[in-house]
């Protein structure tokens, strides 16, 4: 399935921006507050964190405010409409440490070992991101010291089993709702 396609269906960007809008909405932060939840990950000044999935931007301007001037936060979202909303959201914000791209999470286009942290936040489960692609990219991206931190809304539907078992990560633990991984030397 080639999701970038995909992002650029009406159909999708319709049914997506329905969605988005209670993704967005003040009740969500109220219910879910994303800076609390992002302080499970152990985010810090400086990193340079991926976000896969970014949807209207719930975890974006929040992420960016904890990582400061001196971090990066590199976006991805392969619905064009979102992409516009977040760069909207960014710009509005005066944030400049924010880069949106619309982009496949299964082939981000980043170099090997570029990343800090990896948020993998409410996106898996999810059909067009099997997680048999998708760790591997992520694994690849990530410093030999980087942590892939995996927030699952609604439901955990043996994710973190998943992670374990591809090999590619081990354990730190949870916090705030926030399953954290180490990188793993991948062995032969």
């Amino acid at each position: 399935m080639d999701t970038l396609k995909l992002g650029q269906s009406r159909i999708m960007n319709f049914l997506s921006g329905l969605g988005g809008l209670t993704m967005g909405s003040r009740l969500r932060r109220w219910l879910q507050n994303p800076g609390k939840i992002l302080q499970g990950t152990n985010i810090t000044t400086g990193q340079i964190v991926v976000e896969v999935g970014c949807g209207p931007g719930f975890f974006t301007l929040d992420a960016a405010r904890m990582i400061g001037d001196s971090g990066r936060l590199i976006a991805i979202e392969p619905l064009s409409d979102f992409v516009d909303k977040v760069r909207d959201k960014v710009e509005k914000a005066g944030l400049k440490n924010v880069e949106v791209l619309k982009r496949d999470a299964l082939n981000t286009g980043l170099e090997d070992n570029s990343v800090d942290l990896v948020l993998l936040f409410g996106v898996v489960p999810f059909p067009t991101l099997p997680l048999s692609k998708l760790l591997p990219e992520m694994h690849r991206i990530l410093k030999t010291d980087g942590t892939l931190a995996v927030w699952l809304f609604p439901t955990t539907f043996g994710v973190p089993t998943a992670i374990l078992k591809s090999g590619l990560f081990s354990e730190i633990g949870k916090k705030n709702g926030v399953y954290s991984y180490h990188y793993r030397e991948e062995t032969v």
